[in-house]
């Protein structure tokens, strides 16, 4: 008896496994979803990292984006050095700058170290403010237990009047308003 074939190659064929063994990091091209879905950004994430020059996309003939095999690898990059501090407009000048021929990391190393300078200083300002709040939290104990809870205690007018006030100008993060709100949150 002769064996009947399937016409259905089964579930290990690239039919149905577009990615065999799982890696998806050597796939000849990406789409816009997919590479987002790896990447654990959304889409517009993508587009925008486009507009900013720190990621290239290929159309094809229907329009569609196509991202190269490195895609994955590319936006990885970019999300680890948004962590350290890197702005997307900065990226965007080294990675133009390495793509054309140049060697750009003395200005790398330049822009992290200005960073670092910057994160020092914010964290000097940081402890100076720990402190100012610790005194004026001792202080306001002391005028809350003084003072009948049917009476204001001028808590803030307090903060006028203190001499220990080494603050003289309101504090602004290093990094940015931005990487303040993502304290405590799951962002992408």
């Amino acid at each position: 008896m002769s064996e009947k074939k399937s016409l259905d190659p089964g579930i290990d064929s690239r039919l149905y496994n577009p990615f065999p063994n799982d890696d998806r990091r050597n796939q000849v091209e990406w789409r816009i979803g997919k590479l987002a879905a790896a990447c654990g950004v959304s889409s517009d994430t993508l587009r925008h990292y486009e507009r900013k020059g720190v990621l290239r996309a290929a159309r094809t003939t229907n329009g569609y984006r196509s991202y190269s095999s490195n895609a994955l690898a590319r936006v990885q990059l970019v999300r680890r050095a948004l962590c350290l501090g890197f702005t997307l407009d900065e990226l965007g000048a080294v990675l133009k700058e390495r793509e054309h021929g140049g060697i750009p990391c003395r200005r790398v190393r330049a822009l992290a170290a200005a960073k670092l300078l910057a994160i020092e200083s914010q964290l000097a300002d940081l402890l100076i403010l720990r402190d100012e709040l610790r005194r004026s939290l001792t202080d306001w104990d002391q005028r809350l237990a003084q003072t009948d809870p049917a009476v204001p205690a001028g808590l803030l007018e307090a903060l006028a009047a203190s001499k220990t006030n080494r603050l003289d100008k309101p504090l602004r993060p290093a990094l940015g308003r931005r990487n303040l709100k993502r304290i405590g949150e799951k962002y992408d």
